[in-house]
């Protein structure tokens, strides 16, 4: 069985999908302390919105109205989250 790039890339996007959709999970109902919180919640949205990009650009169909919506509001949350990343990102010692 061979798999091509698309494919693969695809089936990785969906793995990826799963994968922030739990650090999501576990950000409203494993974690206590707010900044990890939050940054669970934030690797959780830059990894299944990634993945959604990663979707429309394998696909082997017609982009449609809502493909576009994707291509462009999906960047401005994986930078939204990866800034709020950057910024909760300091020693460990000032958020114990």
């Amino acid at each position: 069985m061979t798999a091509d790039a698309a494919q693969l890339a695809w089936i990785a996007s969906w793995l990826g999908t799963g994968l922030g959709a739990g650090l999501w999970l576990w950000s409203w109902v494993g974690v206590k302390n707010p900044i990890q919180k939050l940054r669970f919640l934030d690797c959780g949205t830059a990894l299944a919105f990634a993945s959604i990009l990663v979707r429309v650009v394998v696909q082997d169909r017609a982009m449609s109205v809502f493909d576009w919506v994707w291509i462009v509001v999906s960047p401005l949350f994986i930078a939204g989250a990866l800034w709020r990343l950057a910024r909760t990102g300091g020693s460990r010692d000032e958020h114990e």
